[in-house]
């Protein structure tokens, strides 16, 4: 590929990342300072070397995917982050409030509203990530607060209103045959233990025991949810796209980003930021996968953006690079 041609496949994939519409010969001439001829043969050129694509609709061209990967490995040059993007991603980091985890999940849940593209956090695979403790804290007699603790350092707390005809004596034995029973249990596997071990032990101490064991089961359920190994920013944000808006490509993308086992092959395994695009990914073919490793504080996982091929790949690179230089730093 000339010179001539690597600047013209760099401005046609920039103008379609941009305005998600083809671009013709026309709109080129004064950027390359030449005939609207000599741009639709190096146009024919690219195509033939499998770079462009020309759309049904027009004249114009859009880039293949095989062209984003040349001006990725070969032309992209990194974006630097304006001062108000990297102020929200400080900001984040200098709340000592937050655990590492949920500064990390709120950091990428900014960088969806940033991009609007999907950010996906994983964290360790559960089986690592185990309950620590349970704390019941009675407020009055009809209220309490259930304070949960994860091995990685997450710390939930949650208001509970007692149930009818239930003591809260009797939510704090409860909570001492949890702690002396699930302690050491992996997140994942709370919900069942609590079915098969915990339930029929309290079954026979409480008599209203259905009523404890469901308000101990949605605690646990929105914790593990808060904790979990896998976290989204942007779930929706696909929707959005214009390369997204046919039934069945929807249908598609959604299914897979509520497939654990789907999304969890988003892990990387590779340093540095990395980009597969299409079928350079297991998560599906129709999308760019920018996805690194993090490692600090002994917590360890993987950040990732989901988007259209037709992606802003500069400043998703500088954004994960910058997010995990604040992680690691």
């Amino acid at each position: 590929m000339n010179e001539r041609q690597k600047q013209l496949l760099k401005e046609i994939v920039e103008s379609y990342v941009r305005d998600a519409k083809p671009v013709g010969s026309k709109a080129l001439v004064e950027k390359l300072k030449c005939s609207s001829a000599t741009i639709r043969n190096e146009m024919s050129a690219l195509e033939e070397l499998g770079y462009l694509e020309k759309t049904h609709s027009s004249s114009g061209r859009v880039p293949s995917k095989e062209g984003y990967k040349y001006y990725v490995d070969n032309i992209m040059e990194p974006k630097e982050l304006n001062g108000e993007e990297m102020l929200k991603l400080q900001t984040i980091f200098s709340n000592t409030n937050l655990v590492l985890s949920d500064a990390i999940k709120e950091c990428m849940e900014i960088i969806s509203e940033l991009t609007n593209y999907t950010s996906i956090v994983l964290g360790k695979d559960s089986e690592s990530c185990t309950l620590k403790q349970l704390n019941i804290i009675p407020i009055d007699d009809k209220k309490l607060v259930a304070l949960l603790v994860a091995s990685n350092g997450h710390v939930e707390n949650k208001q509970i209103v007692v149930p009818e005809m239930v003591e809260v004596k009797e939510i704090v034995k409860v909570s001492e045959i949890i702690n002396k029973h699930l302690i050491g249990t992996p997140i994942r596997d709370v919900s069942a233990k609590m079915e098969f071990e915990i339930k029929p032990r309290i079954q026979v101490l409480i008599k209203e025991y259905e009523s404890v064991y469901n308000m101990f089961q949605n605690v646990f359920n929105d914790f593990a949810e808060r904790n979990g190994d896998v976290f989204f920013g942007g779930r929706t944000n696909m929707l959005n796209q214009p390369e997204f808006d046919e039934v069945d490509k929807v249908k598609n993308i959604m299914e897979k980003l509520e497939d654990y086992e789907a999304v969890r092959r988003i892990e990387a395994k590779e340093d540095g930021v990395n980009i597969y695009i299409g079928d350079e990914n297991e998560f599906d073919k129709d999308v760019t996968v920018v996805k690194t490793s993090y490692k600090a504080n002994g917590e360890e996982g993987t950040i990732a953006i989901i988007g259209p091929t037709r992606m802003e790949y500069e400043r998703v690179v500088t954004l994960l690079n910058y997010l995990k230089s604040q992680i690691e730093r």
